[in-house]
């Protein structure tokens, strides 16, 4: 514990103009603490230089082991007060989530110097609480497995092979090159990005199978993965098993194409000439576009991106689109669905779409002579630099383009397609007549659907499957791309998110990066995103642990295996430190040294409660996530925005850390009411740490329950999700609790006790 403590309080930045410091100073020196407070000071400027050396000559002349910092947020200067390994550093907020924020109560004076002394009390009882983590460092291998020899792959074996990595590309294929071997050319990946040019993949190959720092295994299996980031034994069959040791994975396994079968309302499985983009790439690779009905040349050929005919064919398996090449056999092997009705696929037409039919259309002016190329879509999407290559195409007389909403496709009596359309650019309604139809292929990534991995985990083979991405491998894409729910494996290219070769190529560089990140952090016994760089690490407290799996089950990240009996499993380089298991276990039996139960629950605890409501005023917590809550709650402070003088925040890493015991803490102190601030959930989840709001919801019903048996309104407990940019909604959010609950319900039946 932190024994030896200074408290410094900052009167910049209108603290000092709103607050007297030395009421907030004798907080501290007539605290329950102050015996481990012997330096207690105020500075005006409390991040200047001179002030800094100040508290560093006094943690040399008083041996101190803590600094307490009453100022600004903790996520502003955060590189400021660094005082060696030693010494512990709370910062507590008086700027944002006080002075700037507070709203006046006329009724209830005085209210700001309370909530500041809360606060203050809070900070020095919680680093009071608090240990200096000891890391666990592991030997580590150092070697990069890439799973997937196609263009992707490639990229990410060459990358990480410039970085000094051994590497060893594992592809199931014969040979190298994946779908990019079976395109005919590619979109513009260079100046002046006005023609399709070739895929480059052949000259990847050769780059790969001569450098000496690459191993290509090709017909390989991955049959297992053991063990954790840093610490990999890989079972790889290829002409017989090999063990292997890995430091962390790069997963580029690519896409397949989806099923063909939702193209039925646009004539795909009864015209005869009417073909998917993967098979008109293979024609092209192949050296002559035909009609299938009669193997002839085309004079003309449509290429339609609009499918709002086809989204009620089939079950959703990716609304995005891809257009590049296939082998026509794969993308005829997909199963019926039988459920049609409730169905959705290719929703939208995306990038990918319009692109791949304007690099078709031009194939069709290449090889085809005087043919003429019809491109109709529903929206034609081409972002940054192809916006180049979509002004090459309307400068070719020999290609239409139109937007367009298909009405119907269907067969003329001499083999032709006639096409139906309406809200074109034209104004009217329109048909054109084609010799051979283009629809697009969409594409399904090759994911933990089919175990891909073979994790030896104890949450499975795989990848949990997630609404919001469609089968592709999850991740949090706004703030973590290339992450997966499985810390060492780093996704890349179209099994992540459909995407050009360009961006295959920059999304291989950065998933090998995140690569050698996690390597070097679980070198040094360090977390990786989101609370990278943190030593902290789980304590379980075996004696009294019952068994009950709920930690291991409900670890977003399968950090935690367990044993015959059902005790925990640590494996320490998996563990994201978001606390998740500590808010499961109901016995109370997992810590961290840093943030533990005791720890909030005191913190808690120091917040003044007024026995009479009505002269002192209520009192709420607000347990607020730090990922996105906490900011949101800084932001609005930063534009103005000022809530309930009632409240009191208290940081959390996430609402999966939250544990009943500090609800139950609140309201037996007689607080009248608390709120769980987090990420957002859902269908569209964009929690940091993967399911801990949702976690914090199912445990909502718990709380509920036992607040029901001690006679205290359910309701007094609510959670709320924000993002990081909704800064604006929080005062509403905050206000909306105080009157539709508290004034509701009035003072909590336990206060006074």
């Amino acid at each position: 514990m932190a024994e030896k403590l200074g408290v410094y309080i900052c009167s910049g930045c209108d603290i000092g103009k709103a607050l007297e410091m030395a009421p907030l100073m004798e907080a501290v020196t007539k605290g329950k603490l102050a015996g481990n407070c012997p330096v207690v000071k105020q500075n005006p400027v409390l991040c200047s230089p001179e002030a800094v050396a100040e508290i560093e000559a006094d943690i040399a002349a008083n041996g101190l082991d803590g600094v307490v910092v009453c100022a600004c947020s903790p996520r502003v200067k955060w590189d400021i007060f660094k005082f060696g390994q030693a010494v512990q550093v709370e910062r507590v907020n008086l700027r944002e989530q006080c002075v700037w924020s507070f709203r006046e109560d006329e009724k209830v004076p005085g209210l700001l110097p309370l909530m500041a002394k809360d606060y203050i009390k809070m900070g020095v009882m919680k680093l009071s609480k608090s240990r200096i983590p000891a890391p666990e460092v592991p030997e580590t291998f150092k070697t990069i497995m890439v799973l997937g020899g196609g263009f992707t792959g490639l990229n990410a074996a060459l990358e990480a092979a410039k970085l000094g990595r051994d590497v060893v590309l594992v592809e199931k294929a014969a040979t190298l090159g994946g779908k990019a071997a079976t395109m005919y050319k590619t979109f513009p990946m260079s100046h002046p990005y006005l023609k399709a040019e070739d895929t480059g993949v052949e000259k990847l190959i050769a780059e790969v199978t001569s450098n000496a720092k690459i191993k290509v295994m090709t017909s390989a299996e991955l049959k297992s993965v053991e063990g954790a980031p840093g610490q990999y034994n890989v079972t790889v069959s290829a002409g017989g098993e090999q063990k292997l040791e890995i430091g962390a994975i790069v997963l580029a396994t690519g896409w397949v194409p989806g099923d063909t079968g939702f193209l039925a309302p646009m004539g795909y499985g009864s015209i005869k000439n009417v073909v998917t983009a993967a098979e008109f790439e293979a024609m092209a690779k192949a050296g002559s576009i035909a009609r299938p009905s009669d193997g002839k040349a085309p004079a003309s050929v449509a290429f339609l991106t609009d499918v709002s005919l086809c989204t009620k064919a089939v079950p959703a398996e990716e609304e995005a689109v891809e257009g590049e090449a296939a082998p026509a056999a794969e993308a005829e092997e997909a199963p019926a669905y039988p459920d049609k009705e409730n169905a959705k696929h290719l929703a939208y037409s995306s990038e990918l779409t319009s692109l791949v039919a304007l690099k078709q259309a031009g194939y069709v002016r290449e090889k085809l002579g005087d043919a003429v190329a019809f491109v109709l879509y529903d929206h034609m999407m081409v972002p940054g630099i192809n916006e180049r290559y979509y002004k090459a195409a309307q400068d070719d007389a020999g290609v239409m383009l139109s937007k367009a909403t298909i009405t119907k496709v269907s067969e003329d009596a001499d083999g032709g397609v006639i096409v139906a359309a309406k809200d074109t650019l034209l104004g009217a309604d329109v048909e054109i007549k084609a010799d051979l139809v283009v629809l697009p292929t969409a594409i399904v990534p090759v994911t933990a659907h089919d175990a891909t991995m073979n994790l030896s985990y104890r949450q499975g083979p795989g990848f949990p499957e997630l609404e919001l991405f469609d089968g592709f491998v999850d991740s949090n894409y706004i703030c973590f791309p290339y992450e997966t729910r499985r810390t060492g494996v780093y996704a890349a290219g179209c099994v992540r998110q459909p995407m050009t070769l360009a961006n295959a190529k920059e999304d291989a560089a950065g998933a090998v990066l995140k690569a050698v990140q996690c390597i070097g952090s679980a070198n040094r016994g360090v977390a990786v995103h989101p609370r990278s760089g943190d030593v902290s690490y789980p304590v379980f407290n075996f004696q009294r642990c019952t068994q009950c799996k709920r930690c291991t089950e409900e670890c977003p990240f399968g950090a935690l295996d367990d044993d015959e009996k059902g005790t925990p499993k640590p494996n320490p380089t998996r563990c994201r430190r978001c606390g998740t298991c500590m808010g499961a276990c109901p016995e109370r039996v997992i810590s961290f040294d840093n943030y533990n139960i005791d720890q909030i629950g005191s913190m808690i605890k120091e917040v003044y409660v007024p026995d009479d409501m009505v002269a002192g005023g209520p009192r709420v917590i607000v347990l607020a996530c730090e990922n996105d809550a906490y900011p949101a709650l800084d932001m609005a402070a930063f534009r103005g925005k000022s809530w309930s003088p009632y409240v009191r925040f208290v940081p959390v890493r996430c609402l999966g850390s939250v544990n009943a015991i500090w609800v139950a803490d609140a309201i037996s102190k007689g607080v009248d009411g608390v709120i769980m601030l987090g990420c957002k959930y859902g269908p569209d989840y964009q929690c940091h740490f993967v399911k801990g709001s949702e976690l914090c919801s199912r445990r909502k019903t718990n709380i509920a329950e036992s607040l029901g048996r001690l006679g205290v309104e359910a309701e007094r407990v609510e959670q709320y999700e924000v993002s990081i940019d909704e800064y604006d909604k929080v005062p509403a959010i905050i206000e909306r609790f105080m009157t539709e609950v508290i004034t509701k319900f009035g003072p909590n039946p336990f206060k006074g006790y």
